[in-house]
């Protein structure tokens, strides 16, 4: 008896440190979807009246739904680039057998996890001048796209090491050239891969702060999460009408996008063909 008393108040126990937990984390969250409702929010989480004069007031902002669409510009020419180079590198590095190749890729990694671009900054504002690149969506592409092509090429070399050679050989048979055989072939079985790596991304593009804001000097050009630090009163406060709302629209697409993509293709890194 005193033993199922004591599993069952463990149980409860459990459940209420589980409980305490989730809603320790589900507190921002529910602020983040109820005080743009509110027309006078605050820091603390209320029961919303509802409004609308938020959204109102974040169109009135000349910057602010636009740098919505630059952040997809960024976000999604980044993407295109790091899947479609990635992809490619990983092939090779897959298929051909070159000394010192495992090096090589742990090496890229390794370096791009200890160089971080707060600590290259330097270098690649020069690297930009020098080419023009100031004040250009393409300058961000590119610099955001090296950054994130080592691990894109790391994870991606697992799918396509996981991917059976007898369909390349067959494709060869029939005379598939090696561009023919990894559109045709290789890129449907590593979907899910193509596409865990298109959303993360998406995902460091659409937050990175640190090198829009120092390689574009337009604030037409801006992205959301530059834009976002500008919403702040002449005294220096957060204004929390404009801040709520906007963060809010900023979270959505990321959010949608991950849930589609999970949907569809599933989130797996043992590899492109299900086991």
């Amino acid at each position: 008896m005193n033993s199922t008393v004591s599993h069952l108040l463990g149980r409860i126990g459990r459940y209420v440190f589980l409980c305490l937990v989730l809603g320790f984390f589900a507190i921002p969250l529910l602020w983040l979807a109820t005080a743009p409702f509110d027309s006078t929010p605050r820091i603390t989480t209320s029961m919303p009246d509802f409004a609308l004069d938020n959204f109102r007031a974040l169109m009135d902002n000349p910057y602010a739904m636009e740098s919505l669409l630059n952040s997809v510009w960024l976000a999604g020419g980044t993407a295109l680039l790091v899947v479609a180079f990635a992809a490619l590198a990983a092939y090779a590095l897959s298929r051909v057998r070159i000394p010192g190749r495992d090096a090589l890729l742990y090496g890229l990694l390794l370096l791009s996890s200890i160089v971080t671009g707060t600590a290259t900054m330097v270098p690649l504002f020069e690297l930009a001048f020098r080419l023009n690149l100031i004040d250009s969506r393409l300058g961000v592409i590119l610099i955001m796209s090296g950054g994130l092509l080592p691990a894109a090429i790391f994870i991606l070399k697992d799918f396509m090491d996981s991917t059976p050679t007898s369909y390349e050989e067959s494709a060869r048979v029939f005379g598939a050239s090696p561009l023919q055989i990894v559109r045709h072939i290789v890129v449907p079985v590593v979907r899910p891969g193509l596409a865990t790596v298109a959303v993360w991304a998406v995902a460091n593009v659409w937050g990175n702060f640190l090198v829009p804001f120092l390689l574009l000097r337009s604030p037409d050009k801006a992205p959301a999460a530059v834009i976002m630090y500008t919403l702040y009163t002449e005294g220096g406060q957060a204004d929390l009408r404009l801040l709520s709302t906007f963060s809010l629209l900023y979270s959505l697409p990321v959010v949608l996008m991950f849930i589609f993509v999970s949907t569809r293709y599933g989130f797996r890194f043992h590899g492109g063909i299900k086991r």
